[in-house]
């Protein structure tokens, strides 16, 4: 984050703000509605901040800035069509520690002024560090159409009966998730409908029928997809926001992770190769811990949790234990990479079947069914090969497929820094190596690969592409 979003109370504090015309006016009139006394330094008022002074909103220095303005100020806003001046006043306010914004000059500002969305005592605030404030307005604009003015009344009621709630709950958890039941529900419709008095009423019979005890645990099993935020689940959104403990693994984004209840416990558990930072026995029992001590704990897995990712065996050890679970699947690489390469995992004129495997090495080998594996007119998706991707290839070979056969290895597919080695079996080793791939990637081998150059559609860093493979259209040609 280029700012760290906070929200100032300035009721009754002096702000000032150097400039008179339509962008002052702009900043002002947020300055006002927020409560502060502001003070204004131009030569030259707009007409509309002329009202303002002679309706006693605002105090008027009709002269140049000069330092002395800023003593006793508590922030400061430059809105001048003088470059100069404005750098001049930042600097200063800067050395005296105190919050300084120059409109259209994000590099000038100690604080920016977001797009607000008010719903007081809701306060939304959207803001793009002042790159472009266009951007931020739009996206206040769909929000405004979202979120009904009438949830100003939902905030002002919760927080009325915050206390109430507040004194019967023992355990924080228990109130978060009474809360999170009430604001859910049946007592949000009734105040956005207009019917505040049922739904005080109804909360606070609800909140009788609840009893002061410690909240029954629960996991989620969540697959967090390939890596791409925009590929998850509505329901795993849903339960990220809700959990007070994420338990995830080292292919969870940093994006993704970041979507995740801000105030949950992150507990790292690992799993590269060759070093675990949890094994999963350990995972397994921490799980079961957790949900003991009346937690929601989010599982969160790269991929989708029951394809190469021993989610079956977490869930068998939470059964065990009668802990309750869900499970939420996720995109797996298979598909989600393969279509972010532009590469079908099935097409009538190239392979009708797919099979996926891992490519763990153990003592330098791989154990695969490699008859099965080199069977014609099928696609194999490979996890996990890279450091096995020679062994891979070579077997193949040997198994009975041709040299020339088509194969992709993708790193970091579906993400920005996506990038996409093609070639053969033959080649595509030593094409891998030169790339300098690391993990996470996804190996594709089979007759599909040829339609990535026709197919590709998702921008991403420049492809490291093989020779040796014949262009669809190309073929289409010859043949």
């Amino acid at each position: 984050m280029d700012f760290f979003p906070i929200f100032l109370v300035i009721q009754s504090k002096a702000c000032l703000v150097v400039g008179g015309g339509e962008v002052a006016e702009r900043k002002i009139a947020a300055l006002l509605k927020a409560g502060a006394c502001v003070r204004v330094v131009s030569p030259d008022l707009s007409s509309v901040l002329q009202e303002y002074l002679l309706q006693g909103k605002v105090k008027h220095l009709a002269t140049q800035f000069r330092p002395e303005h800023l003593d006793d100020v508590y922030l400061v806003i430059v809105a001048t069509n003088d470059s100069i001046v404005n750098r001049s006043v930042a600097e200063i306010a800067q050395q005296r520690r105190i919050p300084v914004n120059v409109a259209d000059n994000p590099a000038l500002c100690t604080f920016v002024m977001p797009s607000i969305i008010d719903r007081s005592p809701l306060l939304i605030a959207i803001s793009s560090g002042g790159q472009s404030p266009v951007l931020a307005r739009l996206l206040r604009a769909q929000l405004e159409a979202l979120i009904p003015v009438a949830y100003a009344r939902v905030a002002a009621l919760a927080g009325k009966l915050r206390q109430q709630v507040k004194q019967h709950f023992a355990f924080s958890e228990k109130r978060r998730i009474f809360w999170e039941k009430m604001l859910q529900g049946s007592f949000t419709e009734m105040v956005l409908s207009g019917k505040e008095k049922a739904a005080e009423r109804y909360l606070l019979q609800a909140l009788q029928q609840e009893k002061d005890q410690p909240p029954q645990g629960e996991v989620y099993l969540v697959g967090a997809g390939p890596g791409n935020p925009d590929l998850l689940t509505f329901r795993a959104m849903r339960l990220m926001q809700q959990a007070d403990v994420v338990v995830y693994d080292r292919l969870v984004s940093p994006a993704i992770l970041d979507m995740v209840r801000r105030d949950a416990t992150r507990i790292y558990a690992g799993k590269e190769r060759s070093h675990h930072t949890l094994q999963q026995e350990s995972i397994n029992q921490l799980l079961v811990r957790l949900a003991q001590e009346g937690k929601r704990v989010l599982r969160l897995k790269g991929g989708d949790p029951f394809i190469f990712g021993r989610g079956g065996e977490e869930i068998e050890t939470l059964a065990s234990y009668r802990i309750p679970f869900q499970v939420v699947p996720g995109i797996t690489a298979a598909s989600g990479v393969a279509a972010y390469a532009g590469i079908p995992l099935t097409h009538r004129d190239y392979a009708q079947s797919c099979i996926f495997v891992t490519g763990h090495l153990k003592n330098g080998t791989i154990d695969l069914d490699w008859p099965q594996l080199a069977r014609p007119n099928q696609t194999i998706v490979i996890y996990m090969g890279l450091l096995g991707l020679s062994v891979l290839c070579q077997q193949l070979i040997e198994h009975g497929l041709p040299n020339a056969m088509p194969a992709a290895i993708i790193q970091q597919g579906t993400m920005q820094q996506q990038k996409i080695v093609t070639g053969t079996l033959q080649t595509l080793s030593e094409l891998a190596e030169v790339a300098c791939l690391k993990p996470p990637t996804l190996i594709i081998v089979g007759d599909v690969v040829k339609l990535h150059h026709h197919l590709a559609w998702f921008e991403s860093v420049p492809d490291v592409v093989g020779t040796d493979i014949i262009p669809l259209h190309q073929e289409t040609k010859d043949s």
